[in-house]
């Protein structure tokens, strides 16, 4: 909103300063510290709010040390974040723009379905909370909104060279010249173009591309009319799984807030690369059209989880819920997907990971071990993996800490990855 005000008084009146609103860095700041400061104020009225709605926290009787003192402690705190990330995003992005459109419209739509969960545990006093299945349902819709904005709408293309755009049958949306400097040689025309294409980058690889048509290749001649399913079916798999996996780590005071974080700022990193085109044909990675505005969104999330883990660092003021939990992955996973960096998840949100593969591996091994002796066994003393560490005596501090440094030295590791081939 105040970009086109301040690009209106710029071209108008010739504003002093007004010309700073067109600087991606400029707004990614300011969104940022409004975000701080939504969250570290406002925060503690809505916390406030909270308390006077009687909107606390139910434990369950877990045996883990500290758990009792938690009752009570109010709890859909992910209001906050939630504040923090579409207040500043409404003011300083470019609103025209599909990618903070679909980032906004995700974002609300996950808050819903983590409020619905947490009003039937709070106020309906069902500790089961919404069915699984609805919750599912609202994660599959909306995959298949994400995949089909994907995949159809107009302004969202990946550049290359017009050669590449025809040698592999992709669907050109713009066309332009460009003069491409060369290695001892002169400057050369090139036709460049936009194209709507599955194409997504993969870490490692030297061409750093995997295009998911090649998933229905062996189709022959149909596979283009089986393409969108798939690349929905995967899309939805990705949301679904990361929503879900943050979900589970939001189990001790900041640490799911404060992983966030991190992962936030990397996203950050994706997204002003992938939106800068001199930054992307160094880095061999796809120039994206459009999607520098996404930084901008990641200042907010950023600045939004930093606030709040000022209220729910150890001991905890107020907990997210599934009203933040459910909607922070979310995040993480629609941004990754429009960068064209999912293929990266499993590095960077692999506390996320390893937190979700904890708690299937204790119920398969518990099953299996049931069905076969009679009597059920455990691979940790309890699942996700951070309450194991409770159960061996480390404090929730501590372990939400060192779960922050892996995730650092992960969110470093997914940064190298652009470069590493």
């Amino acid at each position: 909103m105040l970009y086109y005000i301040f690009e209106y008084l710029d071209k108008q009146f010739n504003l002093p300063g007004a010309g700073l609103f067109q600087y991606i860095t400029f707004r990614s700041g300011m969104a940022m510290l409004l975000s701080l400061v939504i969250s570290l104020i406002f925060g503690g009225r809505i916390i406030r709010s909270l308390k006077r709605l009687q909107v606390g926290e139910t434990v369950r009787e877990l045996g883990l040390e500290g758990q009792k003192e938690k009752e009570g402690t109010p709890t859909m705190g992910g209001f906050i974040i939630i504040l923090a990330i579409v207040i500043p995003c409404l003011l300083f992005a470019r609103l025209n723009n599909i990618y903070i459109v679909t980032m906004l419209i995700s974002t609300i739509w996950l808050m819903l379905i983590g409020f619905a969960d947490d009003y039937i545990k709070v106020f309906k006093k069902n500790k089961e909370g919404l069915k699984s299945t609805t919750k599912i349902i609202g994660q599959v819709v909306l995959g298949v909104f994400v995949g089909m904005i994907m995949l159809w709408h107009e302004d969202i293309t990946v550049r290359m060279t017009l050669d590449e755009a025809k040698a592999g049958g992709y669907e050109v949306v713009k066309q332009y010249s460009t003069i491409m400097p060369a290695v001892n040689a002169a400057p050369q025309r090139v036709e460049m173009a936009y194209v709507k294409t599955t194409l997504t980058n993969v870490p490692f690889f030297k061409d750093n591309s995997l295009d998911y048509k090649s998933l229905v290749s062996f189709m022959g001649d149909n596979a283009d009319n089986f393409l969108w399913f798939v690349f929905i079916v995967i899309v939805v798999f990705i949301i679904t799984a990361v929503s879900n996996a943050a979900n589970l780590t939001d189990g001790l005071d900041g640490l799911a807030a404060g992983t966030s974080a991190i992962i936030a700022t990397v996203l950050a990193i994706m997204a002003y690369v992938s939106g800068n085109t001199i930054i992307a044909d160094y880095l061999n990675i796809f120039y994206i059209p459009d999607t520098a505005e996404l930084v901008i969104f990641a200042a907010c999330f950023l600045g939004g989880c930093i606030g709040f883990l000022w209220h729910n660092s150890y001991p905890a003021k107020v907990f997210m819920g599934d009203t933040g939990s459910l909607t922070i992955g979310g995040i993480i996973a629609v941004m990754a997907l429009l960068l064209r960096k999912e293929l990266l998840i499993p590095i960077l949100c692999g506390i996320f990971l390893v937190e979700n593969l904890s708690v299937m591996l204790q119920v398969s091994y518990f099953k299996y071990t049931k069905k076969k002796y009679g009597e059920g066994r455990r691979i940790l003393k309890m699942s996700p993996l951070h309450h194991h560490f409770q159960k061996e005596g480390m404090h929730e501090a501590k372990i939400a800490v060192r779960f922050w440094i892996i995730g650092t030295v992960l969110g470093l590791l997914t940064i190298i990855t652009l470069k590493v081939r």
